[in-house]
């Protein structure tokens, strides 16, 4: 049996972008409880009222990387 390990980085990926695909292209599958239907809603509110667009890259990066 093959191992995820085995795989080179760019067979890895390749590999995930499919499952990734697979799941994409069945999210009509994908139920949400009430709850999480809500937090989606309240999320897209608020976002509708301060159009705040959030960070670039950069900022994002910049912030992640300095946690270490």
């Amino acid at each position: 049996m093959m191992e995820i390990q085995d795989l080179s980085v760019s067979e890895r990926i390749i590999l995930a972008e499919k499952l990734w695909n697979s799941v994409v292209n069945h999210e009509s599958e994908i139920d949400l409880t009430e709850s999480q239907k809500l937090e989606l809603d309240r999320r897209l509110e608020m976002f509708s009222e301060d159009n705040d667009e959030g960070s670039s890259w950069a900022e994002a990066k910049q912030r992640i990387t300095s946690l270490k």
